[in-house]
């Protein structure tokens, strides 16, 4: 018998947490955080050094009391890629189990950049798995890697295969057939799969209302190039933010501010954390064409120089895309660095405002005080690193599950991927709606 108990990231988009109990083992699929939560606590869109207890607390963490019972069952934490929303709670959390941490090269990267940046320390062994790869946990469990696209490379589904079968953990994923780096998905593998037989899919609900095939990045990259190479920006500032974690996205900024001869600079702690583990793993070198500045203190004294020497001659990517206080944008905005906006400097928002309250209000408080400063917006340059419905579908049909069991998201958006299940033909108790704490058993 397996039991899956849903612990975080089936009653909100965030912190998300899955465990699976395999005879005596339990596998933990990510630890991650509750973004809006956790900011509001922190006062910082980084991970900082901040007690368990605290993010607890504050529900900024998943609740992991649900699991108490199979805390000395842990053996392994997978997370399934490098979003803070899947591993940002890994530091925090991990050293509560006698387990070792499982993960592709560059969220491993990713998690000791981390750890050694903020002095963190975890008990758990970080362990290395490419993707395409194997692993063998016990006569219980064998992990596999299989390759698929997301907002940041080195994405997996995670397969655990076990004598009752086989677990797909899909969460997050899109299928883009036309990536900007990395191959395209294992389609092969998940129709082999299939063919096999999969026991239960758990599955990214995010965007299962969305009755679309969510984009390609290469539209996202034709966007930039638009904006970049297409819209007069001669003597005028160029400042673009995006999630730190889109290495692709960022390739793309970095290619086309080359093309404008402009100095290309990155502003904030996080685009460095996230380059530097591009880096180490091969997957983009920066550090040949870009110009990295971390701290608040070090990024005030170069945008100072950046002012004499003409902001034109530069293409700034800086944190802020939500319009976070503590990120380098808002500090740009609201003077709190030596540097001016005119009328006409253009303010490219590569992402899309991740719909909460706080987000909702720091985006429209930020864009009040660009606007102020005559500066020209351009918002949503961006796919989706998610899946929509026709991609859920597609899934659905390749895998084809016994069970079905969305997730990261709220009753509304995982009753969406329920009702297109049903409509698949998949009968309701083989479709299971969990929220988080609960468990289930599956034979």
């Amino acid at each position: 018998m397996i039991e899956i108990t849903a612990v975080g990231g089936y009653s909100e988009v965030g912190r998300n947490m899955t465990a699976v109990k395999i005879g005596n083992d339990v596998v933990v699929l990510d630890i991650g955080l509750h973004m809006e939560n956790y900011v509001h606590v922190s006062n910082d869109e980084d991970i900082v050094k901040i007690s368990a207890e605290d993010l607890l607390a504050s529900d900024s963490v998943p609740r992991i009391e649900t699991i108490s019972d199979w805390a000395d069952k842990v053996r392994l934490i997978i997370p399934s890629h490098a979003h803070l929303d899947h591993v940002g709670g890994i530091p925090y959390l991990a050293g509560r189990y006698n387990a070792d941490i499982l993960a592709t090269p560059f969220t491993s990267a990713v998690l000791k950049n981390i750890l050694t940046e903020e002095k963190l320390r975890i008990r758990n062994h970080i362990r290395t798995l490419n993707v395409n790869a194997v692993y063998q946990q016990s006569d219980e469990v064998k992990v596999e890697f299989i390759n698929i696209t997301h907002s940041t490379p080195q994405s997996i589904i995670v397969a655990l295969h076990t004598k009752q079968g086989t677990i797909l953990y899909a969460n997050d994923f899109k299928f883009d057939l036309y990536p900007t780096i990395g191959k395209k998905p294992d389609f092969e593998k998940l129709r082999q799969l299939g063919q096999k037989g999969v026991l239960a899919l758990i599955m990214d609900s995010t965007y299962a209302g969305l009755r679309q095939k969510m984009p390609s990045e290469s539209v996202a990259r034709q966007m930039l190039k638009d904006v970049l190479l297409g819209t007069d920006n001669r003597n005028k500032a160029i400042i673009v933010t995006t999630f730190a974690s889109h290495i692709a996205r960022l390739k793309s900024i970095v290619e086309f501010g080359s093309k404008l001869n402009r100095k290309i600079v990155f502003l904030g702690r996080s685009l460095a954390k996230y380059a530097s583990a591009a880096e180490k793993t091969g997957i983009a070198s920066f550090s040949k064409d870009v110009e990295i500045v971390k701290y608040s203190s070090k990024i005030k004294r170069r945008l100072k120089k950046i002012m004499k020497e003409g902001k034109e001659k530069y293409v700034l990517v800086v944190t802020g895309h939500q319009g976070e206080p503590a990120s380098t944008l808002y500090k740009m905005a609201n003077n709190q660095f030596d540097f001016k906006f005119t009328a006409g400097d253009h303010i490219i928002f590569s992402c899309r405002v991740i719909p909460t309250s706080t987000n909702i209000a720091n985006r429209e408080n930020i864009e009040k005080l660009l606007n102020r400063q005559g500066a020209r917006l351009f918002r949503d340059i961006h796919t989706s690193g998610h899946s929509a419905r026709e991609d859920h579908r597609e899934m659905i049909e390749l895998v084809k599950p016994k069970h079905i069991i969305p997730a990261h998201g709220p009753l509304e958006m995982t009753s969406k991927m329920a009702e297109l299940a049903y409509e698949m033909g998949y009968k309701r108790e083989n479709v299971h709606l969990m929220k988080n704490g609960q468990r289930i058993s599956l034979e």
